[in-house]
């Protein structure tokens, strides 16, 4: 089969429009590996490439999707077969390299992991790259000494992808999770994801004048940015960490070093787009095996042709969860 379907962006006349097409298997960049996606997710950053955001793709025509699992049909390199599952998040897929919103896509094999025993190819892409950023900053948090009877953890942006599995993680190891989030309506599903504790995200965006907070979190997984981040350091507990991953609330904040030399606090980047391939592994080993979570509560299923309207959505501030793509 040399034809197949993606979710294709063009611009015209300024206004960027997506829409499923059919393309050929050799519009295909060059790369090592040529795979067959049976599942891809939906994340923020697919999203702001489909809206033609240029600081995450700069080429148009584009298949956005940072997020891919599916079977080898051809490869170069002799660590990959074809029929091996293998799952891919970040680099470049989706980004300027055709992503895993099309059937195809052809890549570098250093972008690309074996699918993990205890992983089914579908529960791989209700984790992607959110999961993965997830795990990610909870290992992070752990490596800085935060541990369960320290106190609460917090976790900003908490309905979203990241926000989502990072409470349901946090719980599921015995942590005391609070939930933050401008959507009131949605309680019930992060009490049902582990929440013991609901904040109002206008809580958060309190105090922004103030140098300090009073102490609360032992620690913070933060997918928000902006103000709120510096927020929740200046509220952190005495050597407590947040761990910052997102910026939908902005890239900037107005800080001061005050929680730092005073409360002995850590403000800890997390990045997985870019991470070593080996330590992507061993967080996908660690979430198929003693981090292996029931997603069915948080996980929305859909199909290439729902994408559209799914991205409109998410851009709306909409999305609740996960959004898994059924690449069938």
């Amino acid at each position: 089969m040399s034809e197949f379907k993606a979710l294709v962006v063009s611009e015209e006349a300024g206004n960027y429009v997506s829409s499923v097409t059919n393309r050929h298997i050799d519009d295909l960049p060059a790369g090592d590996v040529l795979i067959r996606v049976q599942y891809s997710s939906l994340n923020y950053k697919d999203a702001l490439s489909a809206s033609g955001n240029k600081g995450v793709s700069r080429n148009f025509p584009h298949t956005p999707g940072i997020d891919a699992a599916g079977v080898v049909e051809a490869s170069s390199v002799a660590e990959l077969s074809v029929g091996d599952e293998v799952i891919l998040t970040g680099y470049d897929l989706g980004m300027n390299t055709d992503g895993g919103f099309g059937q195809y896509i052809r890549v570098p094999a250093a972008w690309v992991l074996k699918r993990p025993e205890g992983l089914s190819l579908r529960e791989s892409m209700i984790l992607g790259t959110a999961g993965l950023t997830a795990a990610l900053c909870v290992d992070k948090l752990e490596q800085a000494g935060l541990l369960p009877e320290q106190g609460p953890v917090l976790v900003t942006g908490a309905t979203g992808g990241v926000g989502s599995i990072a409470v349901a993680l946090l719980s599921s190891l015995g942590y005391e999770v609070a939930a933050a989030t401008g959507k009131a309506q949605e309680a019930d599903f992060l009490t049902r994801l582990g929440a013991k504790q609901i904040v109002d995200r206008t809580a958060l965006e309190a105090g922004k004048e103030k140098p300090m907070l009073k102490e609360q979190w032992a620690g913070a997984v933060d997918t928000v940015g902006g103000e709120i981040l510096f927020n929740v350091v200046k509220a952190l507990r005495y050597g407590g960490s947040v761990a910052c991953c997102g910026l939908t609330a902005g890239g900037q904040f107005q800080g001061n070093v005050f929680p730092f030399i005073l409360r002995n606090v850590n403000l800890l980047g997390i990045d997985s787009v870019e991470q070593p391939l080996v330590v992507k592994a061993s967080m996908w080993d660690r979430l198929s095996v003693q981090w292996k979570l029931d997603l069915s509560e948080l996980v929305h299923e859909i199909t290439l042709a729902d994408l559209p309207a799914e991205i409109e959505r998410i851009l709306g501030g909409k999305m609740v969860g996960r959004t898994l793509v059924n690449m069938a």
